[in-house]
């Protein structure tokens, strides 16, 4: 996890990233769903049994960056992160994690949702 944190105080925003070329599938990935807005994979550095991304397709730096015209596709990330979760079989329960700049823990400047589960979350959270 700190080399995590480590990540985030170094990482800038601007240009291509990882998330990118997933989308455009240039790299692969454990895709596990995707639609017209977004694409949803397994971590590739899970910090729980059960660690999912879910990444619009719209390249939004981060979550302090979003307009608000970006509101309904906002929602539509949520809602597949809740079916994602359903079919990663999380029924006791599940964290939903948006990291935000350099403090908030943010590497990838290309706005995604953690969905964490399969274990007991504890609080506080970092």
């Amino acid at each position: 996890m700190a080399d995590e944190t480590a990540k985030a105080q170094v990482a800038q925003p601007g240009g291509d990233t990882i998330f990118g070329k997933i989308i455009r599938k240039e790299i692969p990935a454990k895709i596990i769903y995707e639609d017209d807005q977004s694409v949803a994979f397994h971590d590739v550095s899970p910090q729980a049994p059960t660690h999912i991304l879910v990444v619009p397709k719209k390249p939004i730096i981060q979550l302090s960056k979003a307009e608000d015209s970006d509101a309904a596709l906002l929602g539509h990330l949520m809602i597949v992160a809740k079916k994602c979760a359903q079919d990663a079989g999380l029924t006791k329960g599940y964290r939903i994690v948006v990291n935000d700049g350099p403090d908030g823990g943010q590497s990838v400047y290309h706005i995604h949702i953690h969905v964490l589960g399969g274990r007991t979350m504890n609080w506080p959270p970092g």
